[in-house]
């Protein structure tokens, strides 16, 4: 025998409670609000960083600890200096008199800006002045940590800007300038996304609405909750440096949702309104089905992206943290703050209605589900062929995916106008832009032992005949004579093929065969190692996500609707617009097809982050839609046990809201596209198209079909399965009298 639980979470009981301490809880979160902004204005600064960092130990992160600790101490940030005259050459008294002053005025800025630096005229080194002699580099090394550079790397390009006059040309690249560049560029872009898609979501909310006051509370709750999760980013950052790029990533994440969940909501109190409950009730009937789809939705989404926690590197831990702490205040905001502020509204939220628009707000499902009744018709009239048109659809653009390059683009992607990456065309055409970044081989050993000795001179003739490698390799050793670095630049930047391909023949080939008759430890870091692990490391954990996100997704599915089938076609249903989703970034940025009309650059990598963190966002955001559509459907279904006309029903009542809530992720998302960064372009431009998709062709045309198909057995759960909790997301019978 077995016993069927029956769960009800007290989300109507809630915001009934809110509604009727409309002030209390507005205050309670005033002050959140107000904290949160001093949090933000005291330790956002300190807790952000453009370092990207290993939390589980690699071949580069061991050779950089044992250089920090035996040989170098904390690594400098190094940054070039190129002078370059179209007229002089370096061997011009007037070229010399420059570079002196400009090196004067560098050495000026004091050791705690500068701690070092070199050119050409102190040195004679000849690899410091290109093939043609008109132009020539400046090394110099930056104070303290790489915190400390991007500080203080301003006062540089000051001197830099102010020796530049009539016939030279002075750029400087590096780690600091790069990041500034990209700084200032990702505050540009969100700046542009906000721009764009504020605007145009509040056109959505207006057409959805009818009425200014009902489409403005979304985008306040919006606002709410992207300034809470920056303020809870700067406390957590202190104990855990998050990546510079979170505040992007919770202002994308807290428009989407944060618009979303509040539409759902408000637009259900009305509909009670309209029917003619009191302002309590409908906020209670509201929060006990709308409200409690949105907590479930948001439980689906936070699952999904913890399972960029699982990935040890700063970048995902940073994004996948950032974007839970405001998808989990947009919930509590949609549960508790809404209610509140709809209580003091009450019958206000349809006021300032627009002309022409509020006609269609009548509450009648006749009226607004004409046109969804018609689409439900035709598919679920023809199933099959409705189903594998929806398949081929999806299944086409997805082929693609077998053709990524998954990688980093680097600077080379930055607008031309920007600095460091003038530096870096300059560096790669007459130098190397590995002279930044060249690859560190670490040995660990008696140094001054003869064995060791000659393995590392058969490692610098095996990289000196490897085109890869640009210039003679350098030796620095301890004085405890037992570590050794063999610094070489790499031809290119430190991300490319060429660069990630070196470290694999460094420690596969040249490293074994050289050292394989001594019991020295051979290791290879700096910068292209790094990227080369990080590119392994996206490789290696990319299935454990996606095992983790769906494994969680459909054992909480399964729960949600005391089904196996539900979850498991919903599950297949978004890998698919995942997939489709993969396919089309692939064919877009990597191979150029209408990346000039949509504005993207052609690449050659897909970002090595992007495909993780659109699986797990994607995945929770497509399940968004799931948990509101069949969460209507599986209610009427309890209620009339009639499967066709219960697909029909849900589709019909949440039709005009999921659409529109599709339309506004896809102008928040497609804002971010907009902007210049192509790893952005390449994030936004995906979710936009897999949230596009999954609301058209999965919505619309699979979920009825597969839902006619299988009939009964959509709701099919074995009876040694009966005593999970039954939890309704939309209600019961007495919470609501038609659902």
């Amino acid at each position: 025998m077995t016993m069927s639980v029956k769960a009800r979470l007290s989300t109507g009981k809630l915001a009934r409670s809110c509604a009727g301490r409309p002030w209390l809880t507005i205050s309670i979160w005033a002050i959140v609000l107000a904290l949160s902004i001093l949090s933000a204005k005291f330790f956002l600064g300190s807790s952000l960083t453009t370092e990207m960092k290993f939390t589980k130990p690699t071949e580069s992160e061991q050779g950089w600890q044992l250089l920090k600790e035996r040989l170098r101490g904390p690594e400098k940030d190094k940054e070039i200096i190129i002078i370059r005259s179209d007229n002089l050459t370096v061997d011009s008294p007037e070229y010399r008199k420059q570079v002196d002053q400009l090196a004067l005025d560098i050495t000026s800025l004091g050791s705690d800006v500068v701690e070092g630096g070199m050119n050409y005229y102190m040195t004679g080194d000849q690899s410091l002045v290109s093939k043609d002699r008109h132009i020539t580099l400046m090394p110099i090394v930056m104070a303290g940590t790489l915190s400390d550079a991007n500080r203080n790397i301003d006062l540089v390009h000051e001197k830099t800007a102010a020796a530049e006059h009539s016939g030279f040309e002075i750029v400087s690249t590096g780690a600091a300038s790069n990041n500034e560049d990209f700084n200032k560029l990702s505050e540009s872009d969100l700046q542009k996304a906000e721009l764009l898609g504020i605007p145009i979501a509040m056109i959505i909310l207006v057409i959805v609405f009818g009425t200014l006051a009902a489409a403005g509370l979304p985008l306040l709750l919006a606002g709410f909750s992207i300034i809470i999760a920056i303020g809870i980013t700067a406390l957590v950052g202190q104990r855990f440096e998050m990546s510079f790029f979170v505040v992007n990533m919770i202002t994308m994440m807290g428009m989407a949702v944060g618009i979303d969940y509040s539409l759902f909501v408000v637009s259900r109190y009305r509909e009670e309104l309209i029917r003619g409950r009191g302002k309590l009730d409908a906020i209670e009937t509201a929060g006990a089905t709308a409200s409690r789809a949105v907590l479930f939705s948001g439980m689906t989404v936070i699952l999904a992206l913890a399972g960029l926690l699982i990935v040890p590197m700063s970048l995902f831990y940073s994004l996948g943290a950032g974007a839970i702490f405001v998808v989990a205040v947009s919930v509590l905001a949609a549960l508790t703050l809404l209610p509140a502020l709809l209580g003091l509204m009450g019958e206000k939220i349809n006021s300032l209605r627009i002309p022409f628009m509020h006609r269609y707000q009548s509450g009648h499902e006749a009226d607004q589900g004409r046109f969804w009744d018609w689409i439900t018709g035709k598919v679920m009239g023809r199933p099959v062929i409705s189903a594998l048109l929806a398949i081929g659809l999806l299944i086409t653009p997805a082929i693609f995916y077998f053709q990524i390059h998954t990688g980093a683009n680097g600077i080379k992607v930055l607008p031309e106008e920007y600095e460091s990456r003038r530096g870096f065309d300059i560096l790669d055409s007459e130098f190397s832009f590995g002279l930044i970044s060249p690859a560190e081989i670490v040995i660990d050993g008696d140094i001054n032992s003869q064995g060791v000795r000659d393995a590392m001179a058969r490692l610098q003739n095996e990289v000196g005949q490897d085109p890869a490698f640009y210039g003679t390799p350098k030796v620095e050793v301890n004085e405890a004579g037992d570590l050794a670095l063999i610094s070489v630049p790499v031809s290119g930047s430190s991300e490319s093929d060429e660069a990630t391909g070196s470290v694999v023949r460094l420690r596969e080939e040249y490293i074994p065969r050289a050292f394989s008759d001594t019991d020295a430890h051979v290791v290879v870091a700096g910068p292209p190692a790094m990227n080369k692990d990080y590119f392994s490391m996206t490789d290696d954990y990319r299935p454990i996500v996606f095992i983790f996100v769906l494994s969680l997704s459909f054992l909480l599915l399964t729960i949600v609707f005391h089904s196996l089938v539900v979850p498991f076609k919903a599950i297949v249903m978004n890998m698919l617009s995942v997939g489709a989703a993969y396919g089309l970034i692939v064919l877009v940025f990597q191979e150029g097809v209408g990346a000039g009309i949509f504005g993207f650059q052609k690449v050659d990598a897909v970002e090595a982050w992007v495909p993780l963190f659109l699986f797990s966002v994607l995945f929770g955001l497509s399940m968004d839609y799931h948990v509101f559509l069949l969460g209507r459907i599986r209610e009427n279904y309890m209620l009339t046990g009639d499967n066709s006309k219960s697909v029909a029903a849900g589709l019909r009542s949440t039709g005009r809201i999921i659409t529109g809530a599709a339309l506004i992720m896809v102008a928040v998302f497609s804002g971010f596209a907009s902007g210049q960064l192509v790893m952005f372009q390449q994030m936004g431009f995906g979710l936009a198209v897999a949230v596009l998709l999954d609301a058209t062709l999965v919505r619309s045309i699979l979920v009825p079909a597969t839902m006619k198909l299988l009939g009964d057995w959509n709701w099919y759960l074995p009876k040694w399965l009966q005593w999970l909790p039954d939890f309704h997301v939309e209600g019961g019978r007495e919470e609501s009298d038609r659902i």
